[in-house]
């Protein structure tokens, strides 16, 4: 299998991408530790990965608290020995409203998970994987309003540029320690996050898929497999990228 005796962290992992992510890694042999807030979540993944045949441990953590990222790498190298893959995926959407509408203190709480989580992750994932010789595999969850306009969404895009920016810069200054750092870039993926943001509003939604040239929004799966792939040796060649899984809607 792809990843047998190789250990993965998911942030984010109770439900959406996270989920696929975890659930794809763990069928290929990847002994998954499942993160998120949300317990009752990495309870459903968890039943998901066992029932299959497939390995994997519950920690909770709200990413946004350098203690709980902290706890959640240590403690994860100290169980297994190991940290092959951190997927940081942990995100809100915040709210669709005007720049000048926007709270201070909910533009602060994306802030704070989507940008400063990934942050804390990252550096975590690096304080192991530069003491294995074998490295590592990071990848972080950006998104297309990560690369681009994404009007009524500034506190979202504003972290998830930042996200791009994290991972260029990490991916050139650990590449000779043989990590390699790359971030996917979805468009609206079917997510809870997603139908929170979305769905309420069915003119936005069909306004958004005919923006897309597949004229679908995409699938967590399909997100998960793009994202297993930048992880595993078939990508051994690939750091620094901003991949876009967007259905060419930036094409």
């Amino acid at each position: 299998m792809k990843f047998e005796n190789k250990v993965a962290i998911v942030t984010g992992a109770g439900s959406g991408i996270g989920r696929a992510t975890s659930v794809l890694l763990a069928s290929e042999g990847c002994h998954v530790a499942l993160s998120d807030i949300n317990e009752a979540g990495l309870e459903v993944t968890h039943e998901l990965i066992k029932n299959a045949g497939h390995q994997s441990e519950i920690v909770l953590c709200d990413v946004a608290k350098l203690a709980d990222v902290r706890q959640l790498f240590d403690g994860v190298a100290g169980r297994r020995g190991q940290i092959d893959i951190a997927v940081n995926n942990a995100g809100i959407g915040g709210a669709l409203l005007f720049t000048h509408e926007y709270p201070d203190e909910l533009y602060e709480k994306v802030i704070a998970v989507n940008q400063t989580g990934v942050w804390y992750c990252m550096k975590s994932s690096l304080d192991h994987m530069m003491k294995q010789e074998s490295g590592g595999a990071i990848v972080n969850t950006s998104s297309l309003a990560g690369v681009g306009a994404a009007p009524r969404m500034s506190a979202y895009a504003a972290s998830k540029h930042a996200v791009v920016g994290m991972t260029k810069s990490a991916a050139a200054e650990y590449g000779k320690m043989n990590i390699r750092v790359n971030c996917v870039c979805p468009t609206v993926i079917d997510t809870p996050m997603a139908a929170g943001m979305i769905y309420d509003n069915p003119a936005v939604t069909e306004m958004m898929k005919a923006s897309i040239p597949m004229r679908r929004f995409g699938e967590a799966s399909e997100v998960a497999k793009t994202i297993a792939w930048l992880c595993s040796d078939d990508s051994s060649y690939i750091t620094g990228h901003a991949i876009r899984v967007d259905g060419g809607m930036r094409s």
